[in-house]
């Protein structure tokens, strides 16, 4: 039977490859041992032999060895075996006065240039001096069949990290089998496609004094092409780790617990993840992720406890924590405490140190190596605290003109716009949609209509996010980023806002901002009606060199602003604009340089605000939608004692409540996961004599 995939990670067995292997070793800790999936004839491998020989000799170290690894075809499947790699295990030697740590970077160094080079033809599951893994398109049973290193008694390791997949959103292969360098993961990161994205992004301001300006530009791309959602952290993590941080730091950077609303955690700790979250957006989703450098072997769940997990300890001095209870049989006797995992928390062992470290005392650790929560007290700007600035006064064209320049109908102002202002909620419909796809219709849909929000169908748990709203989280940040690689207080120099959707005023406060540390400028999405259709694809080209310019005016908050719609200027479309400038800023290596805010006539409902959000926005103003809800007012078409401005704080608490409801769906937690991710679909039409648009 072929297995989706079962692996274990070990610490490097050192009395057995000394046993086995006829070269002679160095010292432990000065040998690093790269575990290869090469092709499985010796004419196909040798090229890429000779790729990783060249590297190791380029980048200073020696090649000691080369070991075929012994494997047993039985204990394979069918399938597996027609796809099996031949397994070669090389050793290499540290060169002279390179420490540890220094040695570790290296040998990452060789991975990511053989990789870079070699293409999806090779594979590396790891390549350490610390650990090694054994893996394979195997399940659980066939493990210690199919890799006999594994059933001799020489290859003896303090910890081991194991693994049996199920695959359910990637495909089986050899490579993905888990575990990977650093962690194995049960669950789905559904942030992901945005995390890439900001990776992508962050990677042109990446610096490292440990790694060197040289050494660093060799291992980018971070993040390997056609790898799981698991194997995406793990690159990322794993770049945290070889650059300074601790393992338990760089887990508590990409999945931190729920701190915003709680009052039992410490102020110290409550600053670290408020001051983290300016550096890296969180990767959410449900998640149970167990990792180790060697030397430290923990776990912990996302901040919503979407996956099981149980642990104990003997009497004899063995720690076992898995997904379900009875892996191993323990002698009820022999069992000294036991207990689970909770949300967000961390269960750590040091096996150095030959002890359970206690979630808060670890915590505590890490929250107050450095003054986290007094940087991002002092740095740190509130929306809330900037001058109050008066609204804009409103343009001289008839509200019902611009209405229809926006595609307004009547039945947006009357079971749209009405309910959100009523009752602070979105109107209650039925399940189902049996309106035609936006690409079918004759009606000149909005650009919103033809996406889709996917939502999470594998194995994602519901969230209630009013039941569980101590989890979720509205609130975001505006403002440039800093390298994610460093740690300073001038990292945590973001504007704070508690809601992605601004009323007038608050938009004003940010467009005002004219000094530093923040500087926004506005940027017309119009193009003139006399241009015609065409206009527009140049329109966008010079809203991307304006952009550019912005930025290179200092400028770190970019305002895309339709206000200037008229009778000779027509809107681009708000997503269109937002995603164009957003990529663009991505492949320029730029991104980080500025947030993206939205003020726009178009958006009107909790679908258009949550895409604008999705690709790239931070904060939307829909202007147009506040002022139709004045007007439904003055009309009587609200109650009397409805004013405007609490229509207008009803309809963005109700767009809000809403957002969440999407992202829960989604099993998604917080808007700056969101932000960026791109968790939607679309069907479009060929149009003939040219390709397909890509959602």
């Amino acid at each position: 039977m072929t297995g989706d995939g079962a692996g274990i990670l070990l610490q490097i067995p050192d009395r057995f490859f000394r046993a086995v292997l006829d070269a002679e070793l160095p010292p432990v800790g000065r040998y690093g041992v790269c575990v290869c999936f090469l092709p499985p004839t010796p004419e196909a491998a040798a090229p890429f032999e000779r790729l990783l020989e060249d590297t190791v000799r380029d980048e200073g170290q020696s090649v000691v060895a080369w070991r075929d690894v012994p494997v047993d075809p039985a204990h394979v499947g069918a399938t597996a075996g027609e796809q099996a790699p031949r397994i070669r295990q090389l050793f290499v030697g540290a060169a002279d006065g390179l420490d540890a740590d220094a040695f570790e970077r290296k040998l990452y160094v060789i991975r990511r240039r053989v990789e870079l080079a070699a293409g999806p033809d090779l594979a590396i599951p790891s390549c350490s001096s610390r650990t090694v893994v054994y893996k394979g398109m195997l399940s659980a049973p066939q493990l210690d069949g199919y890799f006999p290193d594994l059933a001799d008694e020489r290859v003896e390791s303090a910890l081991a990290l194991v693994h049996s997949r199920f695959s359910t959103n990637t495909f089986p292969s050899w490579e993905l089998a888990h575990p990977y360098r650093l962690v194995a993961h049960n669950g789905e990161i559904n942030t992901l496609r945005g995390n890439v994205n900001w990776m992508r992004a962050r990677e042109s301001q990446l610096a490292s004094e440990l790694f060197g300006a040289e050494d660093l530009q060799k291992v980018l791309p971070v993040v390997r092409p056609g790898g799981s959602d698991s194997a995406v952290f793990d690159n990322v993590l794993e770049l945290l780790l070889l650059a300074g941080r601790s393992l338990p730091h760089a887990i508590m950077m990409m999945i931190p617990e729920a701190y915003e609303s709680r009052d039992d955690l410490s102020e110290e700790l409550k600053g670290f993840y408020a001051y983290h979250r300016s550096l890296i957006e969180p990767w959410d989703g449900p998640a149970a992720l167990a990792f180790t450098d060697g030397t430290l072997i923990g776990a912990t769940l996302d901040r919503n406890g979407l996956r099981p997990g149980r642990w104990l300890e003997t009497r004899d001095g063995w720690v076992v924590l898995a997904s379900e209870t009875g892996v191993l049989d323990i002698p009820p006797e022999n069992v000294l405490r036991k207990g689970r995992l909770r949300p967000g928390k961390l269960f750590l062992v040091d096996t150095a140190r030959g002890r359970i470290v206690d979630d808060e005392e670890i915590k505590r650790e890490i929250a107050t190596r450095k003054p986290y929560a007094e940087w991002n007290r002092r740095e740190a700007v509130r929306l809330d605290d900037l001058p109050a600035r008066s609204p804009p006064p409103r343009p001289e064209e008839p509200l019902r003109l611009r209405q229809l320049a926006f595609g307004y109908t009547q039945e947006d102002l009357s079971t749209v716009l009405a309910p959100l202002a009523l009752n602070a909620e979105e109107a209650i419909g039925s399940m189902g949609n049996d309106l035609p796809l936006a690409v079918l219709s004759d009606r000149a849909p909005l650009l919103y209509a033809y996406f889709k929000q996917l939502f999470a169908q594998v194995t994602n748990p519901p969230i209630d996010p009013i039941r569980e709203a101590i989890v979720m989280s509205a609130a975001g940040s505006v403002g440039s980023e800093r390298n994610l690689l460093a740690e300073t207080p001038e990292h945590a120099r973001q504007l704070m806002i508690p809601n992605p959707i601004l009323l007038d005023d608050e938009l004003e406060r940010l467009k005002q901002l004219t000094r530093d540390p923040f500087r926004s400028c506005t940027l017309d999405i119009t193009w003139p009606v006399a241009a015609g259709p065409e206009g527009l694809e140049p329109r966008l080209a010079e809203l991307a060199a304006e952009a550019d310019a912005a930025l290179a005016d200092g400028c770190n908050i970019l305002v895309l602003s339709d206000r200037a719609v008229s009778g000779a200027r027509a809107p681009i479309p708000s997503l269109l604009a937002v995603s164009s400038v957003h990529h663009h800023l991505v492949r320029s290596g730029t991104r980080l340089q500025a947030g993206l805010v939205v003020e726009s006539g178009e958006p009107r409902s909790v679908h258009s605000v949550a895409v604008l959000i999705g690709y790239g926005a931070a904060a939307v103003n829909p202007y147009l939608m506040l002022e139709t809800l004045g007007e439904l007012v003055e009309q009587g078409l609200l109650p009397e004692e409805l004013s405007a401005e609490e229509a207008a704080r009803r309809a963005v608490k109700a767009i809000s409540k809403g957002l969440l409801k999407v992202l829960s769906k989604m099993g998604i937690s917080t808007i700056p996961s969101y932000c960026g991710a791109q968790v939607f679909e679309a069907v479009t039409r060929e149009a003939r004599g040219s390709s397909a648009a890509e959602a």
